[in-house]
């Protein structure tokens, strides 16, 4: 998330508790206030349209749908998006923004096309197998295309640098939820989860129509070049599946328990664990922050480093090279230290609250049970993924999918192992897959700075590659030189005979 550290330079330079507070919140604002705009305007629809008296089944049909919608459109979306992030950089760097239109138009179609390929199978399973109504299955359908696009669309403002029209559009499009969940419930007298469900659903199409037309605006030229696009899916297919594995690696801990005796099943369709995924939500929301650590403090300090070493590296001197890449790796491990010992003091500071006061709201016993060592999983894998973001800044595709194939294969196997423990070890799954992927990455980051130079300065062609007849490898015949040289001999012997004749 390039481009918020001017602002916070700007809120910290005075270096004083309030702005401090002030650079914290704006932070927040510009990186999960969307997340926490979405679980508020539940939480008052819930509150306001009185979902607790809605029979039992039908409150688990709808959590479970809206659980299902969230966590598969992350999933289908993640494969494709870091490629195009990549692509979309690329284009404003050199300053094609024409480009910019096809690369949108492309990778819409392709998230669209293969999120789709899992929810309508799934939709019809639902209504055929599951008796779920046909309009109630068609209406969540459409929230998870809408939620889809919306995540998609994301991506292109963030490149954008629009942090806070993201939060606004957001805030738009889940006020418009509420005021419309009201409407179909008191005027239309439509059921509860039903006026929720269709709210929402219009609440992320607006909010992703918003999105489009903001993208739109900023680039209005279409220069048509859609092969380009996939000339990236085929160069750094590495970020499909770097994407893919962190986004599987959050949830497969859950799938796993999904599968076991405490899981429930819903009519024959969904399945969920309560107890297991509640756990999982609340150590999320204790940890989240390190995100927004590592977004300022990255922005603010690293980002300056890296600049400086690849000025260095394009005009310096060697030895303006050799210590700005010194400077720059201090200043790496100096920051994940700091992001270590301040998302513990805020960790510890949450949980504390957590165990406080979630019991009196309802949320005890297994739950609470199973949430610390969840908790500390959660805590590690944040730290990981500041390591592959690391790794992006110094193009090592290679180690960040080594890092992301340990991380998700170590969670899944280890959650396999977890089943059988105690309730307070069943967190041991997340927790051993992320110490096995931040270990793994902090080696490659250690080998980067010990080969940075080779990893640097010694990858390309000096001939540039192309499709054709492959030129001959021989470059010197010595042969061919000498009868060369001889016959260059001959023809001077023979012109000196000449002159001398005339």
């Amino acid at each position: 998330m390039a481009g918020i550290g001017v602002k916070l330079n700007r809120i910290y330079r005075k270096n004083t508790i309030t702005t401090n507070i002030i650079g914290f919140f704006y932070s927040t604002v510009v990186t999960i206030a969307p997340v926490l705009v979405v679980i508020i305007n539940l939480m008052l629809m819930q509150k306001v349209l009185k979902f607790n008296t809605v029979r039992y089944i039908d409150r688990e049909i709808f959590s479970c749908t809206i659980l299902y919608i969230f966590i598969f459109s992350l999933l289908t979306t993640s494969p494709f998006n870091a490629v195009l992030s990549r692509y979309m950089s690329d284009v404003i760097f050199e300053e094609r923004f024409e480009d910019v239109q096809p690369c949108h138009r492309v990778g819409l179609m392709t998230n669209i096309c293969f999120s789709c390929l899992f929810a309508i199978p799934f939709c019809f399973w639902e209504h055929l197998v599951g008796g779920v109504p046909i309009y109630y299955v068609f209406t969540g359908y459409c929230c998870f295309v809408s939620l889809v696009i919306v995540f998609y669309n994301m991506l292109y403002l963030s490149i954008c640098k629009e942090y806070r029209l993201i939060s606004f559009y957001f805030f738009m499009g889940m006020a418009t939820a509420f005021l419309l969940s009201l409407f179909l419930r008191y005027v239309c007298k439509v059921s509860i989860t039903y006026s929720m469900l269709l709210a929402l659903t219009v609440g992320f199409f607006f909010t992703a129509v918003l999105e489009w037309a903001k993208i739109h605006q900023f680039f209005p030229d279409n220069s048509e070049e859609y092969r380009r696009v996939f000339e990236y899916f085929r160069k750094y297919w590495q970020l499909i599946l770097i994407n893919f594995l962190y986004t599987l690696g959050l949830f497969i801990h859950n799938f796993v328990f999904w599968g076991t005796d405490m899981a429930m099943h819903l009519v024959r369709t969904f399945v969920c664990n309560q107890p297991y995924d509640m756990a999982t939500c609340l150590a999320m929301f204790t940890n989240v922050s390190a995100s927004v650590i590592f977004i300022s403090r990255v922005e603010m300090y690293f980002h300056e480093r890296y600049r400086a070493y690849a000025d260095a590296v394009f005009g310096g001197r060697g030895i303006d090279i050799r210590n700005t890449r010194k400077r720059m790796f201090r200043q790496l491990g100096s920051e994940l230290m700091t992001l270590v010992r301040l998302q513990f003091i805020v960790s510890v500071f949450i949980y504390l609250i957590f165990v406080i006061f979630l019991p009196g709201m309802g949320y005890a016993g297994l739950v609470m049970r199973i949430y610390p060592m969840v908790a500390a999983g959660y805590f590690v894998l944040f730290l990981m993924y500041s390591e592959i973001i690391f790794l992006y800044y110094f193009e090592d595709l290679n180690g960040a999918l080594f890092t992301a194939v340990c991380f998700c294969l170590g969670t899944f196997l280890a959650s396999l192992a977890a089943v059988n423990l105690s309730h307070i070890f069943y967190g041991t799954g997340i927790w051993i897959g992320s110490v096995i992927g931040f270990t793994v990455a902090y080696l490659r980051l250690r080998w980067l700075e010990r080969n940075l130079d080779e990893h640097m300065f010694c990858r390309g062609n000096i001939m540039k590659q192309a499709k054709g007849i492959k030129p001959s490898p021989k470059v010197f015949d010595l042969r061919e030189q000498k009868k060369s040289e001889a016959s260059l001999e001959i023809e001077e012997h023979a012109t000196k005979e000449e002159e001398a004749k005339n």
